[in-house]
Order: C-alpha cells, then sequence, then structure tokens
C-alpha cells in the first residue's frame, strides 16, 4: 500500500477549524473556561426571568424549571462541596481507568500487537477501514465498551497496517459515537427509548403500543449504511487530509515467531473457557447475571451490559494477556503483572487532569437547567413553525443533532422532547416508531464534534499519544467530515424509507392510518 501525500497544511475549511481549535489554550484551560461562561450565563438567564414548562417523560408528569444561578452563595456552596464528587463520579472515568487495566495487561505482554498482525494477515487491506467502523457501531449492543476497547484498537490497527494511526482512531470513533443508535441487534438502548415514548403517550391520553425493537429493521439497514459512508469519508477525506505518519509511534510488522504463535493458541483456549462461563452466568433462565428490568418487569441482561461489562471486559484482557505473556515469558511473575498495569496508569495521567476539569464543567452545566431550557425552547420553536409529513420528520432530525451538542444524554435529551413530540406527530399522522427513529438519527450523529460528549477527553487523550500537537481542533475539524456524511445519508434513508412506507420494525409502521379508538376520552 503506497503511503497517502502530504497535503497542504490548514488548507479549506477543514483546516481552518483545525488551526482555530488548536490555537486555544490547552483543552483542560478551555473546560475552565467554558465553565466560568456557564456561571456568567446562568445568571444572566435567571435575572432575565426566563422558565420553561414542560411534561417530563421519564417522570411523566408537567414540570416548570427556570436556570439555576450559579452565581450566588448556594451556587458557589454546591460547586466547592461537589467538586470532588464530580470527578469521581464522572461516568467516563471508571470505565476508562478499569477497562486500561486489563487492556494494559495485554498490550503489555504483546498479545494486542500479535494478534492484530495475525488479524491483519486475515482481513483484506482494503476492508480494514469498513471492519473497524463496523466493530464500532456493532458495540454500542454492549453500551459505552466500545469506547475503551474498539477506538484504542482501531489506531493500533491502522499503525500496523502502516495506516495513520489517527484515521483508524476516528474512523473507530465514528463508528461507536455517531453510529451509536445502529446495530444489527437489540442493545440496551432500545428499551431505554421505548420507556419514554411509552410514558410520553400514556401522559398525553393515548392508547398506542410500542416494542423495544420499534427501530430494529431501519436500524440494521442503518449499520449497513454508515459503515459504507464512514468508509468513503476515512478513506477519500480524512485519510489524505492527515497525510503521512511522521510521529514516534512505530508498529511491530516482524513475521510472528513459533512461540508468539504457541502464545496465540494457549490465550485461544483460555477465550474459549472465558466464553463457556460467561455464557453460563449470561444465558441459562434464572441466571447470575440477569436482573428484573424496571421497565418491564422480565428478567434480562440490561443491567449487567450497562454496568457490569466493563469488569468483564477488564478480567478477559488480563486473563488473556497473563496467559500470552506467561506463555511467551514477557510476564513471568505478580511483579511483573502489576507493572504492566501499572505503566497502562501512567499514560492516563494526561486523561487524569482533562476528566477533572471536564467533569466538573459537565456537572455544572447540567445543574444550571441551560441544557434542558435550550431544549424545551428548541422544541416549541420546531413546534410553531407548522410543518408536517416528511418536512417536520426532517427538521426534527436537525433540532435533535443540534441539541445534541449541549445535552449529551440520550435519554435524558428524550424525556425532554418525546412528550412534546410524541403526541404532536401522533396526532399528523405520524407513528411514534417514526419520530423515535428520526430522534436516534440527529441524536447520534453529532456525538463526534462536541465537547460536551462525556468521552470526547479520552479521545483528544488518545490522539496526542499519536499526534502531540493535536488538539481539541484537530478532533473537530477530523470528524466533522464523518459528523455531516452521517447526518445527510442517515437523512436520506429516512426519506427512502419514508416514501416506500416501510416498516421500522417489527408492527411499526410510518403512519398511524387510523386515530379511532387510539385517544383516550
Amino acid at each position: 500500500m503506497t503511503e497517502p501525500k502530504t497535503p497542504k497544511k490548514g488548507g479549506g475549511f477543514l483546516g481552518w477549524v483545525e488551526r482555530v481549535g488548536n490555537a486555544l489554550p490547552h483543552p483542560a484551560m478551555i473546560f475552565v473556561i467554558l465553565t466560568a461562561l456557564i456561571i456568567i450565563i446562568s445568571a444572566l438567564v435567571t435575572a432575565a426571568g426566563t422558565t420553561v414548562t414542560f411534561m417530563d417523560g421519564r417522570q411523566g408528569k408537567e414540570v416548570t424549571l427556570g436556570a439555576y444561578n450559579l452565581f450566588t452563595r448556594d451556587g458557589l456552596y454546591y460547586m466547592i462541596t461537589s467538586a470532588t464528587g464530580n470527578f469521581t463520579s464522572f461516568a467516563p472515568l471508571g470505565t476508562v481507568l478499569v477497562a486500561m487495566l486489563g487492556v494494559g495487561v495485554a498490550e503489555y505482554s504483546g498479545l494486542i500487537n500479535t494478534s492484530l498482525k495475525k488479524l491483519l494477515s486475515s482481513v483484506p487491506k482494503g476492508l480494514l477501514t469498513a471492519v473497524v467502523i463496523f466493530a464500532g457501531i456493532m458495540s454500542n449492543i454492549a453500551s459505552d465498551a466500545g469506547y475503551v476497547v474498539v477506538i484504542p484498537l482501531g489506531a493500533i490497527m491502522f499503525a500496523n497496517a502502516r495506516r495513520h494511526p489517527l484515521a483508524g482512531l476516528a474512523a473507530a470513533f465514528a463508528g461507536v459515537s455517531a453510529g451509536f443508535s445502529a446495530n444489527l441487534l437489540i442493545g440496551t438502548l432500545d428499551p431505554l427509548l421505548q420507556g419514554i415514548t411509552l410514558e410520553s403517550l400514556k401522559t398525553a391520553g393515548i392508547q398506542y403500543g410500542i416494542l423495544p425493537t420499534a427501530n430494529l429493521y431501519f436500524m440494521i439497514v442503518s449499520t449497513f449504511v454508515l459503515t459504507f459512508v464512514g468508509t468513503m469519508v476515512t478513506e477519500r477525506i480524512v485519510e489524505p487530509r492527515l497525510g503521512s505518519y511522521h510521529g514516534d509511534y512505530t508498529s511491530d510488522n516482524q513475521a510472528i515467531t513459533p512461540l508468539e504463535n504457541k502464545g496465540l493458541r494457549n490465550t485461544g483456549l483460555v477465550l474459549i473457557v472465558f466464553i463457556l462461563v460467561m455464557a453460563a452466568l449470561m444465558v441459562p433462565e434464572g441466571a447470575i447475571l440477569k436482573s428484573k428490568d424496571a421497565l418491564t418487569g422480565e428478567m434480562n441482561l440490561n443491567g449487567f451490559l450497562g454496568h457490569g461489562l466493563i469488569f468483564v471486559i477488564f478480567l478477559m484482557f488480563m486473563l488473556l494477556g497473563l496467559t500470552y505473556g506467561k506463555t511467551t515469558g514477557k510476564i513471568s511473575s505478580s511483579d511483573d503483572l502489576v507493572d504492566s498495569m501499572t505503566e497502562a496508569m501512567k499514560s492516563m495521567g494526561g486523561y487524569l487532569v482533562l476528566a477533572f476539569f471536564a467533569a466538573q464543567f459537565v456537572s455544572f452545566f447540567g445543574k444550571s437547567n441551560l441544557g434542558t431550557i435550550l431544549s424545551v425552547k428548541g422544541a416549541e420553536g420546531l413546534e410553531s413553525i407548522g410543518f408536517n409529513g416528511l418536512p417536520l420528520v426532517l427538521a426534527f432530525i436537525l433540532v435533535s443533532a443540534f441539541l445534541n451538542l449541549f445535552i449529551g444524554s440520550a435519554s435524558a435529551k428524550w424525556a425532554i422532547m418525546a412528550p412534546i413530540f410524541v403526541p404532536m406527530m401522533f396526532r399528523m399522522g405520524l407513528s411514534p416508531e417514526l419520530t423515535q427513529a428520526a430522534y436516534r438519527v440527529g441524536d447520534s450523529t453529532t456525538n463526534i464534534i462536541t465537547p460536551l460528549m462525556p468521552y470526547f477527553a479520552m479521545i483528544v487523550v488518545l490522539a496526542k499519544r499519536y499526534d502531540k500537537k493535536s488538539g481539541i481542533g484537530t478532533i473537530i475539524s477530523t470528524m466533522l467530515p464523518y459528523s455531516l456524511f452521517f447526518l445527510l445519508a442517515w437523512s436520506l434513508l429516512m426519506i427512502l424509507w419514508y416514501f416506500l412506507g416501510l416498516p421500522l420494525g417489527p408492527g411499526a409502521p410510518i403512519h398511524v392510518t387510523s386515530l379511532l379508538g387510539s385517544l383516550a376520552l
């Protein structure tokens, strides 16, 4: 494979975005500045007396909300007393650190490098990009696991294939985050959104059922569409723009030795045993890892997938790395095992610093209620436009994508928007399944270009591993093409689906053909 030519530095709109973004202070200081702005804005919005009244889809009741003024005695008290808790409870912090302990063992032992060389020898070079993006999209079945497993591996896979590691990181990030709603299977997000949609219908007095599989058909097709689009964006836009890689990361491209092959065989046996044990804990009726779903009352794996999977990933990588290291002699004692984890944590120092300030910003922004106010005002503005049919669906996608820049949580945003749009669009003959699918399109595509996305700080730190000069501007300018093309392609797929009148899932139509008997008296 020939290396791409080095492009003109800073060329075009994306170059301008990168220059502006990277000219800003250190990312940690950017979060400090943004936090200061939130404090000031919260005071101004409070002084203006701005409030919003909306139906909360999770509580099933009407709520009136104003801004919380952080520039007060109580606000100052909150910020000081919550700072430590904000950091320790920052959602990605434990996820990233726990997973990296296990991944660190696998990387230190040489397992990851050897496994990738083996994988690359079997995957055609022309399909590498598609494999990385597809793996990223499919990883959302395991909630946030893709962020801490697939994205770092995407960069390493590209490096081992003598391609720019930042292109691999970007491709994986696009699949994991911008394609978060798409999948070939039902994930943890499906029943979560379905529960809020049902509550919104119930609150509005509409008797209509919707299943967790409501968007399954649409999301299956979306998986292949986004894989194709992501591959084209990577190879036609992102990778040529990045040019040849001249960083200090070097991949080991030597042939696999007999000892390494033996290590892979032993590791494979341990992996089979590990999978069998996990299957025994997950599959049988009444299995240990199954818990009762709060929404449906059924026993399922949603609780484990949402909270326990990261620890299992840690165990898996640690056991596999230990097996490989013992076989090859890289790990010969418990000291070596601990050293491997210590090395992994050393590389996370920059992330810890960035995560501390990011956690404060995210927490204070949430406390200020500014995101909720913006969401409700945006929803009311769209409702007042008077669109109907397909124009309304497309406008709803764009509004969802915009609001996603400010409220990262898919369920929190849907709890605000669903009680407004689900009944409104239902009464216009558009099914709740369609409204939910349109929301998921907008909610996913802009994840990768907003610093409010919880894992954004981790991506910035990972990028610095391969390019020390990279910053927030580098990430946003690299990911912006994915965001725009994913939004365009997904919207076009929605238009096609709408005109063909295809079911979005089992028993999930585009239109509600009859409202008779659906509205509660």
